[in-house]
């Protein structure tokens, strides 16, 4: 069940422009030379602005590797954790799983057919409308979450005490 770049959100965000990747920041000087000209006074929020989204690229890119050593993607992930944290009903629709990840619905039918393929998810129709298709976890996907979960709170912890360091 190899990550697919069709339905990584990281993937997908970078070809959008919607990822920051930049390793060395703007120096101060030149900060303050753009707020100058552009935006007085506005220079800290700018600096912290960008280091917070530099944090935030590099946090993303540790996550992604745990996902992808683990054989799954971010999106997938995701998706079988909006599942399982729903309080009232262990199973969604599709279109209500798309709408709290904000994914397209051709990569969402895409990473869903593949989790179905993988036996981490099943589909049912809904008793009331037919057309309706329920979502949940197999057990094989409960147990893949509780296996994942202790790994991706190791590597959020350990990333959020190094940039605390630094």
């Amino acid at each position: 069940m190899a990550a697919k770049a069709s339905d990584d959100p990281q993937i997908v965000a970078r070809r959008a422009g919607l990822v920051f990747f930049l390793k060395d920041l703007p120096s101060r000087r030149m900060i303050e030379g753009y707020g100058e000209r552009f935006s007085p006074g506005s220079e800290a929020s700018i600096e912290q602005a960008l280091i917070m989204m530099r944090n935030a690229s590099v946090l993303v890119r540790h996550i992604d590797q745990y996902f992808a050593a683990n054989d799954l993607s971010q999106l997938r992930f995701l998706i079988m954790i909006v599942i399982d944290r729903e309080p009232d009903r262990n199973w969604l629709t599709q279109a209500e799983i798309a709408e709290k990840l904000d994914v397209s619905k051709p990569v969402m039918t895409r990473t869903v057919q593949t989790l179905l393929k993988a036996g981490l998810l099943s589909v049912e129709a809904d008793e009331e409308d037919r057309r309706t298709k329920r979502l949940s976890l197999t057990s094989n996907g409960q147990a893949l979450l509780i296996d994942l979960l202790p790994g991706y709170f190791d590597t959020i912890t350990s990333f959020m005490e190094s940039a605390n360091t630094h």
